[in-house]
Order: structure tokens, then C-alpha cells, then sequence
């Protein structure tokens, strides 16, 4: 019963070579998945009554939930008083972590937005703009770019009561995620040709391609993504590359500290960063292997009930 009880009680503190364009395209990407994560919990102690143990039970689980979604909607309505914008748009590709990094917080503060997928060939959606690399997101209008530049300037809309240092704990882990993790993640999932053949499935199915183009990606990029790892693994001195992965989902949890997040009893800014990054590869084999083989999974499944549902606008 320890483990349900725990459970519930940190989830009820945290409510408290082809195209070279296409090349460098893929080389940063990764694949996401709306799968949902299975929940595994040890058995409840013995005891003589069991529609009693599963009274017990229920309402420990049902209190739980009922304590993060109300969490969640007091959250929601804390950062609508404080931040309210008309209009939010993202340009996007969908398998890239920058990309999802940027969701992450988005989807954690309800902020209501739109996509606009990008193709990455022609990039023809974003061609008013001078920037010619995503994520770019404009608030009414108002353009801004580059990830982390991006969370800082809604951050400072939402909190502008709120000085951020260069030095914290929380800096220090979202560099982090920039400078390493995201790193790790092209030679994963291109590690081998049937990973490469599993991650391009998913960004032809989901990313903004033509027919000719979907078809070309899918095997040939494949195949170019497969040896472009190969140079990135040299790039940034990774030996074994799911050992690196692993490694890195290990570091993080010792990060944590046995809190239930970065952030103590919510997720701050490097929380959603490492959520954001690892959230498309979770239910590729390299997630999964991730997941299995490390201490990350308890705390990607408290992120993702803590995140919650998107709050993407689907038109």
C-alpha cells in the first residue's frame, strides 16, 4: 500500500544524400507519440474484506486524480489572469525537440495556440519571415524565436515579478538540456537502419510533405539520417549511444534529488525542457529501451498527468 499511498501524495503536492535542407532538418529531429503511458503499481496488502481493499483503493485513485486535475484548472486560471493573449501561433516541425520543447511549456500553462507545420524542403510557411529556422512563435503578432529565448519572454509576460539568475539550479538544467541532451537523441533514433526506417515512418506520416516528398524521406532520408548519426556520435564524443541515453536519464534523476520535480512540488522551466525533448521519442524503441533500462519513467509519468492534455487549437 506504500506505493499507492506515495503516489497519490506527490500527485497531490504537484497540485499545490537528398535535400541538404531536409538533412539538417533531420538531423534535429525527434518523433512523438500520443500513446498513453501504462501505469504499473504493486499489489495492495492482503486483506479479508477485498471489496473493501478495493474501496481503499478507489478512492485513494480517485482522490489522487481528482487533486491534479483540480490542480491543474486553478493553474490554468492563475496564468489567464496574468497573461491572456488573442492569438498564439506556432510554426513548427512536428518530430522537433526544440519544437516540443516549446509545447511543453505552452501546454503546462493552458496556453491556447495554434500550429502551423512547416514543410521542411520548401519552408514556404514561414517565408515572411526573416528567420528562416523553427520553432518561431508569434503572439499577436509579435514574432520571437529560438526555444529557450521563446519560454524566457512568456515566462517574463506571466511572472514579470520574477528575476531569473544565470547561476541557479534551474538555469544550470536547462543548459543543460541545449547543450547534451538534445545531443543524444539523432543517434538513438537513427542508431541502426530499422530505427531510422520507425523514425521516419512517423515524420512522413505527421510532418507537412508532399506525396513525392513523403516517399523520397521515408527511405532515402532514412538512410542518410542513418550515417549523419554516425558523424554526430563522432561529433560529440558519444561512444555508445544508448549507454549516453542512459546515463543522461540517470543524471536527471539524481537531479531531482527524490523530489517529485526539479521544481519541488511543480515542474519548473528545466522540467518541462526535459520533458519537452524526450516526450517524442518516449514510445519509440529508444524511449522505451530508456524507460526500462533507468529510474526516468515514475517521473515522465508525473509530468505527463501534470502537463496534461494539449491545449492546441485543432481547426
Amino acid at each position: 500500500m506504500r506505493r499507492v499511498t506515495g503516489l497519490a501524495a506527490r500527485t497531490i503536492s504537484s497540485s499545490v544524400a537528398i535535400n541538404p535542407r531536409l538533412s539538417q532538418t533531420m538531423a534535429i529531429t525527434t518523433i512523438s507519440s500520443s500513446e498513453p503511458i501504462s501505469r504499473r503499481f504493486g499489489g495492495l496488502p492482503e486483506i479479508s474484506t477485498p471489496s473493501f481493499a478495493g474501496g481503499v483503493a478507489g478512492i485513494v485513485f480517485f482522490s489522487a486524480a481528482a487533486a491534479s486535475s483540480l490542480g491543474q484548472e486553478v493553474h490554468a486560471k492563475e496564468m489567464a489572469q496574468k497573461f491572456n493573449p488573442k492569438e498564439v501561433v506556432l510554426y513548427q516541425y512536428e518530430a522537433c525537440p526544440f519544437c516540443n520543447k516549446v509545447k511543453a511549456f505552452l501546454d503546462y500553462n493552458k496556453i491556447p495556440y495554434k500550429i502551423v507545420e512547416v514543410n521542411p524542403i520548401s519552408k514556404k510557411e514561414i517565408k515572411w519571415s526573416d528567420y528562416k529556422k523553427v520553432p518561431i512563435l508569434t503572439v499577436d503578432g509579435e514574432q520571437m524565436v529560438d526555444s529557450s529565448v521563446i519560454i524566457d519572454s512568456l515566462f517574463q509576460k506571466m511572472h514579470p515579478e520574477i528575476s531569473k539568475s544565470e547561476d541557479d539550479e534551474e538555469t544550470k538544467w536547462r543548459k543543460w538540456v541545449d547543450n547534451h541532451l538534445v545531443h543524444l537523441l539523432s543517434p538513438n533514433i537513427y542508431r541502426n537502419t530499422s530505427e531510422a526506417l520507425e523514425s521516419f515512418d512517423y515524420i512522413t506520416t505527421h510532418g507537412n510533405f508532399s506525396f513525392t516528398e513523403r516517399l523520397v524521406a521515408k527511405y532515402a532520408g532514412a538512410t542518410a539520417m542513418y550515417f549523419v548519426s554516425k558523424k554526430l556520435k563522432k561529433k560529440y564524443n558519444i561512444t555508445d549511444e544508448r549507454a549516453a541515453l542512459y546515463d543522461a536519464a540517470e543524471t536527471w534523476v539524481d537531479a531531482l534529488k527524490e523530489r517529485p520535480y526539479l521544481g519541488g512540488s511543480k515542474p519548473n522551466l528545466a522540467d518541462l525542457a526535459v520533458f519537452g525533448v524526450l516526450r517524442p521519442i518516449r514510445y519509440l524503441r529508444s524511449g522505451k529501451d530508456m524507460v526500462d533500462n533507468t529510474r526516468i519513467g515514475e517521473w515522465y509519468s508525473r509530468m505527463e498527468n501534470t502537463v496534461g492534455e494539449p491545449a492546441r487549437i485543432k481547426e
